[in-house]
């Protein structure tokens, strides 16, 4: 494998690992920020360290009128909307019943990107995709099953969560055609600083609720901020560029088995079996996709 395809998969790798982690760390921070006062948080500290990686990084192209509503698009609908839908969402769901929900969002990528993007729909990326998604169900139920949760589904909470859905899905399908052009960390920058605008109404719970937290909020909305936004989301556009939005959106899927294993090492929570057995049919559906049709050799 070439160099760059190292750097490729290097790329992709380090993002679903943050990613992952995110899932961990917010957990541990929920209880003292709400989810419009930490996605404020998360961003601000996102915003100011993309902001000074592309002041090192000196590659700044200014964007056409075109790419502004794309960025646009794409800084509202997945730093903002998706981050406060989301984080809100877990103050009502149990975490396997949003995993469930949010679970859509590949599948509308894979979709999404064929229709609007030109991608096409391949075979295996269709099966791939739905392999993929029953090893979500099997991980939420199963989480569900290792909770004790039998309280009927919060009708708010699931919308919200089916909102981050959506609105990961519209953010990834805008930022493809920018990134081909406008460079990642660019790129990145502009929708954290504009996710961070739609989040500014949340700055007096998010100081109030700050000056009661323990140190462990702060480090971890730091965290947040840093790793999963600033250099995750770098990374996903340097992926995301060379890269069908729909097989990248798939791969994501290797990201709740990852955070399984994390919440195990975090909190010594034991994974039902169904989790564990849906975590494999996550990474199989990613093979799945992955596959291509057989290209006879001429005669």
């Amino acid at each position: 494998m070439t160099p760059s395809r190292w750097l490729l998969l290097g790329a992709v790798v380090f993002t679903f690992v943050a990613w992952a982690s995110a899932f961990v760390v917010i957990r541990g921070v929920g209880p003292h920020l709400d989810g419009g006062p930490l996605a404020l948080g998360r961003l601000l500290v996102g915003t100011a360290a993309l902001g000074v990686a592309a002041l090192v990084a000196r590659q700044w192209v200014w964007p056409s009128r075109r790419e502004w509503r794309q960025l646009a698009i794409y800084g509202v609908a997945w730093f903002g909307a998706y981050n406060v839908a989301l984080n809100t969402a877990e103050q009502t769901l149990d975490a396997g019943t949003a995993a469930m929900i949010v679970g859509i969002g590949p599948i509308l990528i894979a979709l999404g990107a064929g229709v609007f993007l030109g991608e096409g729909i391949p075979k295996w990326l269709a099966i791939g995709a739905a392999v993929a998604f029953v090893g979500v169900i099997l991980i939420g139920v199963g989480t569900s099953l290792a909770q004790g949760t039998s309280r009927p589904i919060d009708v708010v909470g699931a919308v919200l969560a089916l909102v981050a859905a959506i609105t990961y899905a519209i953010g990834v399908i805008a930022q493809k055609p920018v990134v081909r052009r406008i460079p990642a960390i660019q790129a990145t920058f502009i929708g954290c600083a504009i996710g961070l605008v739609v989040c500014v109404p949340f700055a007096g719970p998010m100081v109030d609720q700050l000056a009661v937290a323990p140190p462990s909020a702060w480090w971890g909305t730091v965290y947040l901020g840093i790793v999963p936004t600033a250099l995750a989301f770098t990374t996903w556009a340097y992926a995301l560029k060379r890269m069908p939005a729909g097989q990248l959106g798939i791969a994501s899927y290797v990201a709740p088995p990852l955070a399984t294993v994390m919440g195990f090492v975090a909190f010594h929570e034991v994974p039902h079996p169904l989790a564990l057995a849906g975590g494999v049919i996550c990474l199989l559906g990613v093979a799945v996709s992955r596959r291509r049709p057989r290209v006879a050799l001429p005669v």
